[in-house]
């Protein structure tokens, strides 16, 4: 299956003709058979980007969401309407009230649309919990088993008890989009809340005897200790990755020193990146 990548939202651009950046992160995947958004960016630059790389969000089969926090979810109203609805695919647990929660501050960052409005606007949501094949050679995570013990869940994402005590956001629903290309396995990422290694060591679970040639996305490297991050390049030889675009919470110091590392089997996947 050939399988062509065009990063429509994230934090920087890759060109200065007609290009916004924002915090986010929305990818368009076009396999010739299908075309699937997964994310949607923070809702500034989806619709405009779009335009200027020719991505027609009309023909969309479907939409992917990662997990529920803002950046990767916001411009989902004008992904529907543009789409004219379509299936959208996620866990359960991505309509769960979310919280950045650090130092005395406190920040809501969990989806900002009711999933009644979603639905008046064309979304068919289908819930997503296990690896799934979703199109033939078209695949989701689902949940990713927890077993590096090296990625923890990050400290500042909250959920709200019901006795209004702050409690660790597992972040349960975060999964990632895999595409069985005729190089080998394409991994897109949202966020990698799952942690990098275990999301990799469950794909390779999954689709046993099937290299990954490429993964893209954010890596929430950005928020890792030394620790972490030298385990995480440790860790990936073993996966045999041929390209690797990091982005959006991968941030651009640690995307310097995986330049460093892996040289031109690294790009940084800004918007406008086509792969």
């Amino acid at each position: 299956m050939e399988c062509q990548l065009t990063v429509l939202c994230e934090n920087s651009v890759a060109f200065p003709h007609g290009l916004m950046g924002e915090h986010g992160w929305a990818v368009h995947v076009d396999t010739g058979e299908r075309s699937l958004l997964l994310d949607t960016g923070q809702g500034l630059g989806l619709v405009n980007n779009s335009r200027v790389l020719g991505v027609d969000l009309s023909r969309l089969d479907a939409i992917v969401i990662s997990h529920g926090h803002y950046d990767h979810t916001t411009g989902l109203p004008d992904a529907l309407v543009a789409s004219g609805g379509t299936d959208v695919y996620l866990h359960p647990d991505a309509f769960v009230d979310r919280y950045w929660f650090k130092d005395g501050q406190c920040r809501e960052i969990g989806i900002r649309y009711k999933r009644g409005y979603l639905e008046s606007l064309g979304a068919r949501f289908k819930p997503v919990t296990g690896f799934s094949e979703i199109f033939p050679g078209i695949y989701l995570t689902g949940e990713v088993p927890k077993a590096s013990d090296f990625e923890p869940p990050d400290a500042t994402m909250k959920l709200r008890g019901a006795d209004g005590a702050w409690l660790q956001d597992e972040l349960k629903d975060d999964l990632s989009l895999v595409v069985d290309t005729d190089k080998g396995l394409t991994v897109v990422l949202g966020c990698a809340h799952a942690g990098l290694i275990n999301i990799l060591t469950h794909v390779s679970a999954n689709l046993p005897g099937r290299p990954i040639h490429m993964v893209i996305g954010g890596t929430h490297l950005g928020f890792a200790d030394q620790r972490q991050f030298d385990a995480t390049v440790a860790a990936l030889d073993r996966f045999g990755v041929q390209r690797l675009g990091a982005s959006h919470c991968t941030g651009l110091v640690n995307c310097a020193r995986l330049h460093q590392v892996y040289g031109d089997r690294f790009f940084f996947a800004a918007a406008g990146s086509r792969r």
